[in-house]
């Protein structure tokens, strides 16, 4: 278990295809984890940029616009899970004692890093990447289930759904439907690569996302009234070998590497799935949702369709997922994505998150995958 490691302070700036450049989204996102944290940048022991695109130096340049303090600035990036692994190295380092506080702060504008990225693999020559695409393994993986399990189109729209609903009450989703999205309006939306259709796919866009963390004391000292929220699991694996394994193209690589880190994470917090309130996933497309509450041990090998028609991982329900609208509304621009969880996450345990508040929240799992692959597991507990 961790020693010692609160969050203190978060902040974000929204998610979506709103035009503003990553040093403005980055700035936004970093000032307001200062002042949630209420602590000036001078405080900040070590600062972990993540992100995906951009120039290699930049993230220590825009550091600059904080103040000119001294602090060890280190670029992170993981793909998918960049956010949640400079959240780690933060909460290590304060764990080690290397610093009483440090800050993770993710940005990046997903457009921007498509069209380098096809560059990339264009130059690189023929690979799977650039010609069978995320959308395409998601299908894949999800008519896999239909085949084994009898899952049906349905239930994957039910998850969008829930999805898209969750997003409507969060003020940095990127898509925020005026009115309750029924799963037949998911349904009817246009197929992109059966069984999903664009309702079902991640929304892609920039933003930025930040999370403060400190040691017990400084936490303590910085409370004001609010409950601490403290990290007691920190997990990151790669893929290790398995049979039928895929080298490459795999996206998220194999299915056990989500169980495996989960499992760690567990153990490490001393902890079950059962003691777990909500759920955040890197929810691509409905298919890895449905996957993950079974791989993370909420419920058993092919009962996942069940939850999704009890309600039970809808707010208001058993073990809700997605709270903040997950990849597929909320948004997915690279970077920010696992702290985007964090943030909302914290909002959860402090009992801030409004009209999308779960109810008696006092434990919550944070889960995000990178391509490569890797998998990343914090666990989160409210501390009176």
């Amino acid at each position: 278990m961790l020693e010692d490691v609160y969050i203190v302070g978060v902040g974000m700036h929204p998610f979506g295809k709103h035009g503003v450049s990553s040093r403005v989204m980055a700035y936004t996102a970093g000032k307001e984890a200062l002042t949630d944290a209420g602590v000036k940048f001078r405080d900040i022991g070590y600062l972990y940029n993540g992100y995906l695109g951009g120039d290699p130096i930049e993230g220590v340049g825009f550091a600059k616009d904080f103040g000119l303090t001294g602090v060890p600035v280190v670029h992170v990036e993981n793909a998918s899970a960049t956010g949640s692994s400079a959240f780690r190295e933060a909460a290590l380092a304060v764990a080690g004692g290397h610093a009483d506080m440090a800050m993770a702060l993710g940005y990046d504008d997903m457009l921007k890093m498509g069209m380098r990225m096809m560059a990339v693999f264009q130059a690189e020559g023929p690979r799977v990447e650039g010609i069978v695409l995320p959308a395409a393994f998601f299908a894949m993986w999800a008519t896999r289930r239909m085949h084994e399990y009898g899952t049906t189109i349905e239930t994957f729209a039910k998850i969008a759904a829930k999805n898209w609903n969750h997003a409507r009450f969060n003020p940095n989703a990127q898509r925020q439907s005026k009115d309750e999205v029924t799963y037949q309006r998911v349904l009817d939306s246009k197929m992109v690569a059966y069984p999903n259709t664009q309702m079902m796919a991640c929304a892609t866009g920039g933003g930025a996302a930040c999370a403060i963390v400190a040691n017990k004391k400084t936490a303590q000292r910085l409370a004001n009234g609010r409950p601490l929220v403290r990290v007691i699991s920190s997990q990151l694996q790669s893929e290790q070998y398995t049979e039928g394994h895929i080298f490459m193209g795999a996206v998220v690589g194999p299915s056990e590497l989500t169980k495996t880190t989960a499992y760690s994470s567990y153990e490490e917090a001393g902890l079950g799935p059962k003691d777990i309130d909500f759920v955040h996933v890197h929810d691509a497309f409905p298919i890895e949702e449905l996957m993950y509450y079974e791989l993370l041990g909420i419920c058993g090998p092919g009962e996942g369709d069940r939850l999704v028609e009890e309600g039970a991982t809808s707010i208001g329900g058993r073990i809700p997922f997605s709270t903040d609208g997950g990849l597929i509304a909320r948004g997915h621009p690279g970077g920010p994505t696992g702290l985007a969880q964090i943030w909302d996450a914290t909002l959860q345990l402090r009992g801030q998150a409004y009209k999308r508040q779960v109810e008696g929240a006092r434990t919550g799992l944070v889960h995000m995958m990178g391509a490569g692959s890797v998998c990343c597991v914090h666990i989160l507990q409210r501390e009176d």
